[in-house]
């Protein structure tokens, strides 16, 4: 697979744009603003209410179905962009919007919709509080996380993240170490594997292609991390979590 394939694929998961929502409510635009802020608790007692018996959504289709669906890709298109607002990377907030909608779209149920819906929201909210409790000061830091989530498709240095953020190496590794408690190196591969993860499970990429398109050396050097990592290989991972919220 050629390089300008890998990034193709792996973008067409990752970072795609949603150019359509309506303008939300009041309640609404407080109901993004706690998704935002990581007030998990919160967040399930605006959940009380299911989303397919909310009343108020614009007629955006003649079948109920469908107009739902239509409905939770702008909810899913407005809460990512409220993350990255309040400092979750436009990568991670991408993958997980491009993922929830996929979900959404293959629903067969106004209930699975719900279901869904509330997964998303609570996903956003639990990674939004980690950012609120993070421990990353440092601007370096923070330049090497964003290269990393936008560079995932390819093999990432540590002279090249160095270079982008003028330290050496060498400091740039203490720093990395000590504000994320991993290793550049670690990261980087913990990074991949959760975005091959969800490949595996709610897309249609072949298991030659999810490895080629995240850079790893080879298919069998894939397998093996994923299976040091969680026991299983990637068509074991994908037959078993197929079709399920991603959890990290």
């Amino acid at each position: 697979m050629s390089t300008q394939k890998k990034k193709i694929s792996y973008h067409e998961f990752l970072n795609r744009e949603y150019e359509f929502f309506h303008a939300p409510l009041a309640p609404e635009l407080d109901f993004y603003e706690t998704i935002q802020s990581g007030n998990i608790k919160q967040v399930r007692k605006l959940l009380a209410e299911p989303f397919h018996k909310k009343e108020g959504f614009g007629v955006l289709s003649n079948n109920p179905l469908s107009n739902l669906k239509y409905h939770l890709t702008i909810t899913t298109a407005m809460v990512a962009r409220y993350c990255i607002s309040g400092g979750l990377s436009q990568a991670e907030s991408y993958s997980l919007s491009d993922y929830y909608i996929r979900l959404g779209d293959e629903a067969k149920t106004e209930e699975e919709i719900t279901d869904i819906h509330n997964d998303m929201c609570i996903h956003y909210a639990s990674r939004m509080q980690n950012v609120r409790r993070s421990t990353i000061s440092s601007k370096a830091v923070n330049t090497c996380i964003n290269y990393i989530y936008e560079h995932l498709h390819t093999r990432i240095k540590l002279d090249t993240l160095a270079s982008i953020t003028n330290l050496t190496p060498t400091y740039l590794s203490r720093l990395f170490k000590k504000e994320t408690g991993y290793s550049v190196s670690d990261y980087i591969q913990t990074k991949k594997l959760e975005t091959a993860k969800a490949m595996l499970s709610s897309s249609d990429y072949s298991i030659a292609e999810i490895s080629a398109s995240l850079a790893f050396p080879s298919q069998s050097y894939f397998t093996n991390v994923l299976k040091k990592d969680c026991g299983m290989t990637p068509k074991q991972y994908r037959d078993r979590y197929f079709g399920q919220p991603f959890e990290k």
